[in-house]
């Protein structure tokens, strides 16, 4: 396994965060980085996503931490969904400045996975904060060849 993956939208997933097939989706791109465990994304909002002001929107920022950690479930090969998700909104997160999302597993207890994420700015003071509870729903479906012999 690579040290890095990049976790582009997938053109069939209609997911609003990280979907390739939502028109009004935000189409995020993460990178997961084997050796240190973490889902990495970077971006710059844009107006589109703010709640006024130039800063971020609260449920945009709730989303790119849900979307940071319930990536980090692919550590584990599992599918997982979002059952409690608590967010601290520490400082306001601007639209027109490089944001850093990043996502990590902290405890699992049975079929809950506990995880973590945090929004930076360039400067790499925490701006957001959250922590969720997913709950394991199943294993990750790996994609399957077909060989059919002549």
């Amino acid at each position: 396994m690579t040290d890095t993956i990049t976790l582009a939208p997938n053109p069939t997933n209609k997911c609003f965060g990280c979907g390739g097939a939502n028109d009004l989706g935000m189409k995020l791109t993460f990178v997961q980085d084997n050796v240190k465990r973490r889902i990495v994304g970077k971006f710059i909002l844009g107006e589109a996503y703010q709640g006024g002001g130039g800063m971020g929107h609260g449920g945009i920022i709730a989303t790119l931490l849900d979307e940071a950690m319930g990536k980090v479930c692919r550590f584990r090969d599992v599918r997982a969904v979002t059952a409690e998700l608590s967010i601290q909104y520490l400082k306001p997160v601007k639209v027109d400045e490089e944001i850093v999302v990043e996502g990590f597993e902290t405890d699992v207890k049975g079929r809950n996975l506990f995880l973590a994420g945090e929004i930076r700015n360039s400067a790499g003071e925490v701006l957001a904060k959250g922590t969720g509870r997913f709950v394991v729903i199943g294993q990750k479906e790996k994609a399957t060849v077909e060989v059919r012999g002549t």
